[in-house]
């Protein structure tokens, strides 16, 4: 019929190229034809992509091993629909994430996509946003305050949601943290209330913040993320350190590119049991505070993202073209 056709993906290019290059990781035997690992190795599909670990594969974090096989057949069914795009737009940015353009130049970066700043009606949250939060960091010093959001998925049991509580605590830094009410199992109202009883002053916990507007208020020292994309361009667009602790899925190796690649960010490592002490989560914080170095490369990432999206920018110049071609 001739109509043209592009496809649009919302996640880091480097998910999109290790779902693009399936028939040659079966081909090399790394995994089987079901997506499970053959053997037990970290690989990378170019120089300059983050390291994947079999053990992480995208659809084999997804919590139980029925729900691995269905993220893994529809992924091969999207590679299918993707070679029927002419362009394949993405929420990136060439600096960000080079090699992945190098490795599939028809991926065209057009990112970071992010909403206005400005605190107006929420659009697309699950949750009522508070934005009294806001208020609470302006009485806060710069640079002083961690943030801490696990999107909108993430789920802790009792007793690690109440040492991520102690910890935080235990860090002595103030400390903004987003608590949906089905973010933990099995929490007592006494025991949470007596918590906010005793940190109050230190921090703060809301049901859903503006997070962009959020991220961007100069209090916010560092962030503590599940490492969604879209929060990891919205901590990027800032100039924000991160704290990594991923849930499932591509988390795991959007992780590996702030810990390991841009070096913007510490991972929290959990131990055999999938336990992470209080002490820990202390000791991450108080290596985030005191390591200049990152908060440089965190505020040069910043202005390479904004760069990016304004007038000239290498992400303006990829959407205009697009638009452009679009109307030929």
């Amino acid at each position: 019929m001739g109509i043209r056709s592009a496809a649009f993906w919302p996640a880091s290019t480097a998910v999109l190229a290790l779902f693009l290059n399936i028939p040659k990781l079966i081909q090399d035997g790394i995994i089987d034809a079901n997506g499970m690992p053959e053997r037990s190795e970290t690989f990378q599909l170019s120089p300059g992509m983050p390291f994947v670990n079999t053990s992480q594969l995208p659809w084999n974090c997804a919590g139980d091993l029925e729900a691995g096989r269905v993220i893994f057949k529809l992924v091969i069914s999207d590679n299918q629909a993707m070679k029927l795009a002419e362009t394949i737009i993405c929420n990136s940015f060439y600096d960000l994430e080079s090699p992945s353009f190098t490795l599939f130049p028809n991926l065209l970066p057009v990112g970071p996509l992010l909403t206005s700043q400005q605190i107006g009606k929420a659009v697309g949250h699950f949750w009522q946003v508070d934005t009294t939060c806001m208020s609470w960091l302006d009485e806060r010093p710069t640079n002083s305050v961690i943030y801490v959001a696990f999107g909108s998925l993430a789920v802790f049991n009792q007793h690690q949601f109440q040492e991520l509580a102690l910890g935080l605590e235990l860090s002595g830094h103030p400390f903004l943290w987003v608590v949906r009410n089905d973010l933990a199992d099995g929490i007592d109202d006494s025991w949470l209330d007596g918590f906010q009883d005793r940190v109050k002053g230190q921090g703060m916990l809301v049901g859903w913040s503006p997070q962009q507007q959020v991220l961007a208020h100069p209090s916010i020292a560092c962030f503590f993320s599940h490492c969604g994309w879209n929060s990891i361009l919205e901590g990027v667009k800032n100039g924000v350190p991160f704290l990594c602790w991923p849930y499932f899925t591509d988390q795991f190796l959007n992780r590996t590119y702030i810990c390991d690649v841009w070096k913007t960010g510490l991972s929290i490592d959990p131990d055999d049991k999938g336990f992470v002490p209080r002490e820990q989560i202390k000791e991450k914080v108080d290596q985030i505070f005191l390591n200049e170095e990152m908060k440089a490369r965190a505020l040069m990432w910043k202005d390479i993202a904004n760069r990016c999206t304004k007038e000239g920018g290498s992400s303006y110049k990829n959407f205009k073209s697009f638009v452009d071609s679009m109307k030929e």
